[in-house]
């Protein structure tokens, strides 16, 4: 149920390439479309009819699926184009993929940014060919379909040949270099070859005359003989996409070896900006593993936008913003700075150029606004962006589009009424107004940064005193209880309003299960009945979705880090693993595994406030290289916990902080400023079996707090 799929990527890369099923919702594996229970199987065996291009990563219900360009090797004739072979004997390394067809072709699949490179070994036959389907697009469920409306192939000879296919308002431009001596190459269109056609041009498709096309290449092999397929890729034409496939291929045949060679050391680098030491092997492998989802998505790519002809950073696949802001965006600020600085960059263009800030942003024209999941989300890493003191964006230009941004959708009804419905959205819109209020104030634009700290108060109107829960309202894919305890700005105020401490911790046991009877959980085709019955138990949803993910860490305003260190060391042993279904719910394009990443390390970003929370980590010791610098996380006392998933029938009690300190200094304070750990340093925790009295009286801030101390700001 993670949703991820296990081809070939770059560290935010523009370009992935997998086997292709058409199963959901990254056109690989055996599920057919899912949103509740177990997923049912669309295919009794992993298959695949070729290897596409661009796929989701750990989404649910994106709408629109990619898996574009499909190459398909073979030994059988054109007409069965379309038709699965089983696979076998996967291999899925960083920056590679490689499986067996049933028809006996080894197929091979790396990727750099901006290209794709296959290497197909034949069995022996008299007719073998490479097929290379541009009309592909989207998954073989219902309505899961993505068909181009305009396109042109044209073979240039020589292994040569290019096209263009608008998908989604997007022009996708490729062009290919195919390493295949002495074989024949044509064009072809609904399974028929076009003999000595160099071009196909449609003007007008639609999914009523849509008919396949693409270009083959086709010869006699031997035993052994290997095929290289070299794509570059564009969204500028194709010329664009030539000068990227000679940039990172170079003017060589058989560049697979050198591109593979070239993105495993990317991996490499961006992996080792996280490093640990202890734990058990597989405890290891999911920190790795989620680093690794972590820095899948968003693709952030140079001078490829096909909306504004200005070079520059373009970012795609922003699915959502939703999902990422808590935890992903925290983390690419942290360990790919520069990537994130390019991010931010697209971000403030993109609402230059269409009007708002997206919620979601994929490859294709407009943005996918998801009005229904949230509010100006893009704020927070803005906030932080500035708290860090980045300098390569205009802030001056970025706080205009920011306070724009606030009056847009719903942002109109919170403006003249102080609240709106869906009630999450006021959360969103009055935390958006704390966020932008930091940046004008830094900025000194008193007057407006007053204007929206005010605004941001209202926060108050989304809650009813008489039960310090939301109001009644509309809530997406969660309830009141799984958003009513989202980390605001003002935590000891929002405590406060839920009648203190100990009502607000009592809530919190509740909503976490604690003393309560286990859960069922649904299973395949679950009734509604079952759903609501579930739904109604108003309760922690164990990291399946994105309304509670930050909630553990409630308890750190209440004074009582223990019950974080308990929630944080359940979920991290219970819910996830090594092997297919490790993941406890849809990746989100790396949100889920940012979650595991931060929660190991101990440390937890509150998304705008400039903020980290401190808790128990999973590891004796992690070094987390943000921004350039070294932050280390080390214990004493640290005792080792196996991953329950993986068949283990005990589970060791959780340790908790008996003390810290900061660079040899003591620190009380259960959080650091994301400035401290950007800077680079030492954060020794002192663990122990029994609950202490460390954090309880030195919360994290709230906006209702006097001003802090100098060394409380640290």
């Amino acid at each position: 149920m993670g949703n991820t799929h296990p081809g070939a990527t770059s560290p935010l890369g523009m370009v992935s390439a997998c086997a292709y099923s058409g199963a959901y919702p990254t056109g690989y594996g055996r599920y057919t479309k899912n949103t509740e229970g177990v997923p049912e199987e669309m295919f009794g065996q992993l298959q695949a009819s070729g290897f596409t291009h661009f796929q989701q990563s750990g989404t649910g219900a994106i709408r629109k699926y990619y898996n574009y360009v499909r190459v398909t090797p073979m030994v059988q004739p054109l007409d069965v184009l379309g038709e699965a072979w089983p696979l076998r004997d996967e291999v899925a390394e960083a920056g590679y993929y490689a499986a067996t067809l049933d028809t006996g072709v080894r197929c091979e699949l790396t990727v750099g940014p901006k290209v794709a490179v296959h290497r197909y070994t034949f069995p022996e036959h008299t007719s073998a060919r490479v097929v290379i389907d541009l009309s592909c697009g989207g998954l073989e469920s219902e309505l899961g379909r993505t068909v181009p409306v305009r396109a042109q192939v044209e073979s240039m000879g020589h292994g040569r040949a290019q096209g263009t296919v608008v998908m989604e308002g997007v022009p996708l431009s490729v062009y290919l270099d195919v390493d295949s001596p002495g074989w024949r190459q044509m064009l072809w269109y609904d399974r028929r070859l076009i003999d000595g056609g160099t071009r196909l041009d449609f003007d007008s498709i639609r999914h009523t005359t849509l008919r396949p096309f693409g270009l083959l290449f086709m010869g006699p092999a031997v035993a052994g003989q290997t095929v290289e397929v070299r794509l570059g890729f564009s969204l500028r034409g194709c010329e664009q996409a030539k000068q990227n496939l000679e940039r990172e291929c170079g003017p060589a045949q058989q560049a697979f070896d050198a591109v593979r060679s070239r993105t495993r050391a990317r991996w490499g680098e961006h992996l080792g900006r996280v490093e640990v030491e202890g734990g058990t092997p597989a405890r290891r492998t999911v920190l790795a593993t989620s680093l690794y989802h972590s820095l899948i998505k968003p693709c952030v790519t140079d001078d490829e936008s096909p909306f504004w002809p200005t070079p520059g950073p373009f970012a795609f696949d922003v699915c959502t913003m939703w999902d990422i802001y808590k935890t992903q965006l925290p983390l690419l600020a942290a360990i790919v700075p520069d990537r994130a600085a390019d991010l931010l960059e697209s971000l403030i263009r993109i609402c230059e150029e269409e009007g708002n800030f997206p919620i979601g942003y994929r490859m294709s024209r407009g943005a996918d606004r998801f009005f229904r999941q949230a509010s100006a989300l893009a704020h927070t890493i803005l906030a932080d962006a500035h708290a860090l003191g980045w300098a390569g964006l205009d802030w001056n230009w970025a706080l205009v589009h920011m306070a724009g941004d606030l009056r847009r959708m719903y942002g109109e009804d919170f403006y003249e009424h102080g609240v709106v419905h869906p009630i999450t959205h006021t959360l969103d819109l009055a935390y958006a107004h704390h966020c932008t209020a930091q940046v004008a104030r830094a900025l000194n634009d008193r007057r407006l940064a007053d204007d929206l700290e005010d605004r941001g108060r209202q926060w108050t109107n989304a809650f009813d005193p008489d039960t310090g829960l939301l109001r009644d309202s509309e809530f997406y894919e969660g309830g009141k209880w799984n958003y009513s305890f989202r980390l605001l700005h003002d935590m000891a105020a929002r405590i406060a309003l839920a009648g203190g401490d100990k009502s607000f911790i009592d809530k919190l046991d509740r909503f976490f299960g604690f003393g309560a009877a286990p859960v069922t959980q649904p299973g395949r085709r679950p009734q509604p009945a079952e759903m609501l019955a579930g739904y109604a138990l108003n309760r922690f949803e164990g990291l399946n979705n994105e309304p509670d993910m930050e909630a553990p860490w409630a308890y750190h305003y209440a004074g009582r880090p223990d019950r974080t260190a308990q929630v944080v060391k359940a979920a991290l042993t219970w819910q996830f693993g090594t092997g297919p279904g490790g993941l406890p719910g849809n990746d989100d394009s790396g949100g889920l595994s940012s979650w595991y990443v931060w929660a190991s390390l101990g440390l937890f970003p509150i998304a705008g406030q400039n903020l980290f929370l401190i808790n128990t980590p999973a590891f004796a010791r992690a070094v987390l290289k943000a921004g350039g610098n070294e932050f280390v996380i080390e214990t004493s006392g640290h005792r080792e916990t196996p991953i329950g998933v993986d068949g283990l029938d005990h589970d060791p009690p959780p340790q908790y902080v008996q003390s810290a300190t900061l660079d040899g200094k003591p620190l009380h304070a259960t959080h650091l400023s994301a400035a401290t750990v950007h800077r680079g340093g030492r954060l020794h925790l002192r663990l122990g079996p029994e609950p202490s009295a460390w954090g309880q009286g030195s919360r994290p801030p709230s906006l209702s707090d006097p001003p802090a101390k100098p060394e409380e700001a640290r």
